[in-house]
């Protein structure tokens, strides 16, 4: 067959690739009980996949052929490893005595293993950054150079903490099962604190030359999506309409030119109204739970903003009212920060001002350049043109992000002497 002949099926495959390669992954991991083996095993099933369906055909089921295809190339190579390892053969025999039931593959059992990939990958015996480099990595199909990119880091940093988590896994002996009834709400939390970092920082860059890395958010509202049909838990529930709330003004957060645009400046019309209406109708399916979590109240206060018409019409009595419950919750700093700013709006900057300065004469939020740089605004607008222009300075000496440098820096141009 011609190279332009086999082009179109070659697409074919890159396409199944891009929306079947994790469920695919998942699935042999399940079967073949390591992570290294089952991901050389699902390149070589893609590879055979592009010769063999330019010749054949695409199959019936392409998800189940890239399984089974994949499944007997990695018992293929143990068998023929085995030659020079004897115990690789007894492995082979258990794999294909234990993996040949092809009712496993259908599309309930890969949705199964979804949700153990997930969970497996942040398991609690890891450590943090492991578990989001793993579930970047194993359950979304970033690469190395991909993660790398995004939060700053060298491929070989990020790689080290892959192999090291896949060897706990391994010596651990840690199940690829979805926790039991009594021990999902932990594991649930952990995985939920994975999916929010992986937003947080797509949503608002810790440094670098953008304001958001649409990558990562985007990857983490998949995540969101991903887990909700899976496991509908209202709090998986509160965090998706959050990320879809706050990622709805993601085109009206930056000027043409890359600079910040606060939210009581930005044109509201560029908000993206289907994921507003869609988020808003997951904070109600949230919040009619008997109990209510952190991530569905941070939703509701996202809801808040996202209905209203402008800043000056937003709700701010009902964000401090839900503010008090989120401290309730989840007691922080950040949380309180972020409260003394809906109270300067309420009661005016006087009062927001006096909460923060109790926050940061604590100690807390010293070297967190949002304090400070709230804490410059509130003086900016009483008037206190010292006090406005050392917390200013103070900000961009903690700022590692240009867009937030440059926001601040023509801050400071602004002040009067």
């Amino acid at each position: 067959m011609s190279d332009d002949a086999a082009k179109p099926m070659s697409d074919v495959v890159e396409a199944v690739y891009r929306s079947e390669s994790r469920q695919v992954l998942a699935t042999l991991i399940r079967l073949l009980g390591d992570f290294d083996t089952a991901e050389e095993a699902l390149h070589e099933a893609f590879a055979a996949a592009v010769e063999q369906w330019a010749r054949d055909g695409l199959p019936a089921n392409p998800r189940a052929w890239l399984v089974s295809t994949g499944r007997f190339k990695a018992i293929d190579g143990l068998r023929r490893r085995a030659r020079f390892d004897a115990s690789l053969s007894e492995l082979a025999k258990q794999l294909e005595t234990s993996t040949d039931d092809a009712a496993e593959w259908d599309d309930e059992h890969v949705e199964d293993d979804r949700l153990r990939l997930i969970f497996t990958c942040c398991h609690p015996a890891l450590p943090p950054e492991s578990q989001v480099a793993m579930t970047l990595r194993e359950v979304c199909g970033l690469t190395t150079e991909e993660i790398a990119r995004a939060f700053l880091t060298k491929p070989a940093t990020i790689a080290q903490r892959i192999v090291r988590a896949k060897a706990k896994i391994r010596d651990a002996r840690i199940p690829y099962v979805v926790p039991s009834e009594r021990d999902l709400p932990d594991r649930l939390e952990a995985v939920l604190r994975v999916v929010y970092l992986v937003f947080n920082e797509g949503y608002s860059a810790s440094s670098g030359g953008s304001l958001t890395r649409h990558d990562l958010s985007g990857e983490a509202i998949r995540l969101g999506r991903v887990l909700i049909a899976l496991l509908p838990e209202p709090e998986a529930m509160g965090l998706l309409a959050m990320m879809l709330l706050q990622d709805s003004r993601c085109a009206a957060r930056t000027s043409p030119t890359g600079d910040l645009i606060l939210l009581e400046e930005q044109d509201r019309s560029l908000w993206n109204r289907e994921q507003i209406a869609e988020g808003v109708s997951l904070v109600e399916r949230a919040l009619s739970a008997p109990r209510i979590g952190p991530y569905s109240i941070q939703a509701a206060i996202a809801a808040v903003h996202a209905q209203a018409p402008s800043a000056a019409a937003t709700d701010w009595a009902q964000i401090v009212g839900l503010y008090d419950l989120l401290m309730q919750a989840e007691p922080s700093p950040v949380i309180e920060l972020n409260r003394a700013v809906a109270v300067a709006m309420r009661d005016g900057p006087s009062a927001g001002l006096a909460i923060i300065d109790a926050v940061l004469a604590r100690g807390d939020l010293a070297n967190y350049h949002l304090a400070h740089s709230a804490r410059a605004d509130l003086c900016r607008r009483l008037e206190k043109t010292a006090d406005a222009r050392a917390a200013y300075e103070r900000a961009l000496s903690l700022t590692q992000q240009e867009p937030e440098r440059r926001f601040l820096q023509r801050r400071l141009s602004e002040l009067k002497d």
